[in-house]
């Protein structure tokens, strides 16, 4: 039972109830609902939630300091976020324009630089940038599009309003959970759908795969792999879980050749395959030990080169990950103002640049108000909450920006919105984002809803699995 009159978000926006402790309206089925149930039942509910999951084998990996891992069940709040269908519609197209611009300045940077030219941005940022890969300079792109699949994050501040947190253009991963999600839901929580009418999410596959066709012309029915690093990525569960719902190989940088020829095949018990499309979930500097990392046995010897030469596409493009990167998020507003002529639909958060004096020093003597980021970092890893931090680990953290100013952005400390969330057997306010998954192609696509990530720990901001956090099914609502 949720007790409205004793339930606080600490002043953060709730999206289950309002500030008149009253429950808003598109949450209202689902609160009464929960306000029936007594604490036995609502147990019996967190426990079929955790034994759907058992039984379905998803889970997730955790890597800890001396690199050994840790399967662990996937954690789903049973309690789903629950978003209108209108507002979302607004969501979706300012995801497009976002997406569409930052492709833009991508191809651009590689090839006339306009942007790095018109006094906007440093161009050092880009150009000295270890993204940056000279091997790309002159390569244009079906429909000018290099990152095909992103996962943008977004957060709902005090005004109720998403901003945009930051991109992730390079092998964003969660999508698989997304629609498990929803297949657990489904069994612990059939009623509800049919009284809510939420917009399914399990089209994000078939669109995946259109997309992923869409960017070669020459076959009707071409032949597309999943490349992974392989059983000990943290993120092999998406891997294999995807290669089953689009009905193609997994394969691992042993199983592809370059011949004589100049394509990339597949090596099979009958022969070798040629590959069209390669969606890769490996790292730019890992894909070819003729090009990046000479030690690398993750990828393919030679794909570098076919790939320039048109003769397999690789999805996302190598080098796209110089957008992939916190300081230059700062300047995705300009980008969508200098290629299409339009205002934001969505917003981003005030950035730091440390790289810029002053705003460093800014940083250094505000800290304890902001939450300090290398620039280059995914999962929640470097992160530093500038309020949760003694003055002796501020000054460590100074002294680190110091050093490599380049590698880090602050921004203020947000307030992400909270929702009603199942921990140690009661409803408790706990703070979330989202992650919804753009696909752009011949056709541009965004998931309905996303992977919603809460924080389990009272009062924690981080929501990265890996840290600790959870997971929501997001429901858009038709209404």
């Amino acid at each position: 039972m949720i007790n409205l009159k004793e339930y606080s978000s600490n002043g953060a926006f709730d999206e289950f109830i309002s500030d008149q402790s009253k429950f808003r309206t598109q949450a209202s089925k689902i609160g009464n609902l929960l306000n029936s149930l007594t604490s036995s039942e609502l147990k019996d509910i967190h426990q079929a939630t955790q034994s759907a999951i058992k039984s379905m084998g998803i889970s997730f990996r955790v890597y800890d300091k001396n690199n050994s891992f840790e399967d662990r069940s996937w954690p789903l709040d049973f309690i789903p976020r629950i978003i209108r269908n209108s507002e979302w519609d607004t969501v979706s197209k300012g995801l497009q324009q976002r997406c569409k611009a930052i492709n833009l300045f991508i191809e651009d940077c590689y090839n006339d630089q306009e942007f790095l030219k018109s006094g906007l941005m440093d161009p050092n940022l880009i150009l000295k940038s270890p993204s940056f890969k000279k091997e790309c300079i002159g390569m244009k792109l079906p429909y000018s599009v290099w990152s095909h699949i992103s996962g943008t994050d977004l957060i709902r501040d005090k005004d109720g309003n998403f901003y945009v947190l930051e991109d992730n253009l390079r092998v964003p991963s969660g999508v698989s959970y997304m629609i498990e999600n929803r297949l657990v839901m489904k069994k612990v929580f059939p009623e509800l759908f049919n009284h809510y009418g939420v917009l399914p999410v399990d089209e994000y596959t078939s669109k995946l795969y259109s997309t992923l066709a869409s960017l070669q012309s020459s076959k009707s029915k071409p032949e597309i792999v999943i490349l992974t690093p392989g059983v000990f990525n943290s993120a092999y569960f998406e891997h294999s879980h995807l290669a089953q719902q689009l009905g193609i190989d997994l394969v691992q940088g042993s199983d592809l050749l370059v011949s004589e020829d100049g394509y990339v095949y597949k090596k099979t018990i009958n022969g070798l395959k040629k590959i069209d499309v390669i969606y890769r979930r490996i790292n730019d500097d890992y894909l070819d030990p003729l090009v990046w990392n000479k030690n690398s046995t993750l990828g393919v010897q030679g794909i570098i080169n076919a790939w320039k030469n048109k003769k397999v596409v690789i999805v996302n493009a190598p080098g796209c990950g110089i957008a992939d990167d916190k300081a230059v998020y700062s300047y995705v507003p300009q980008m969508i103002k200098f290629y299409l002529n339009e205002s934001p639909i969505l917003k981003n958060i005030d950035t730091f640049l440390c790289s810029d004096k002053n705003s460093r020093d800014y940083v250094i003597n505000h800290m304890q108000d902001l939450v300090v980021k290398p620039v280059n970092e995914s999962g929640g890893y470097g992160i530093v909450i500038g309020r949760d931090t003694t003055n002796k680990e501020r000054l460590e953290v100074g002294k680190k920006i110091n050093q490599n100013p380049r590698n880090y952005v602050a921004q203020p400390l947000v307030s992400l919105s909270t929702a009603p969330t199942y921990c140690s057997g009661e409803l408790d306010a706990r703070h979330m984002d989202l992650r919804p998954f753009v696909l752009s192609g011949a056709k541009n696509y965004v998931s309905v809803g996303g992977l919603t990530r809460v924080a389990l720990k009272k009062g924690a901001t981080v929501v990265n699995s890996s840290q600790g956090g959870g997971s929501k099914d997001t429901w858009v609502i038709d209404r």
